[in-house]
């Protein structure tokens, strides 16, 4: 191999690497966001209501536990795994 495409090959492998480190950010930033928007969501529903949708779906339920605010509390319980790493990291 020439040396022109050794070194054509040591950048592109340097930018795969940044390129996957800034993926690798991206992700986490989005595993946090995924918990706190549920949480919100529920709030907001409980406040303010579901909507004209809101009877159609909890009439569908047999469910004690139906309603979209319980769906997104434990939505965002489900979604709390990346909260509870950071927290017991520090």
């Amino acid at each position: 191999m020439s040396e022109a495409s050794h070194s054509n090959l040591r950048g592109a492998a340097s930018c795969d690497h940044d390129g996957a480190a800034a993926a690798l950010a991206i992700v986490r930033w989005l595993s946090l966001a995924a918990a706190p928007t549920f949480a919100i969501m529920a709030l907001l529903t409980a406040v303010v209501g579901g909507g004209p949708l809101d009877g159609l779906c909890s009439a569908a339920s047999a469910s004690p536990v139906g309603g979209m605010v319980p769906m997104y509390l434990l939505m965002s319980a489900f979604h709390s795994a990346p909260w509870l790493k950071l927290i017991s990291r520090r």
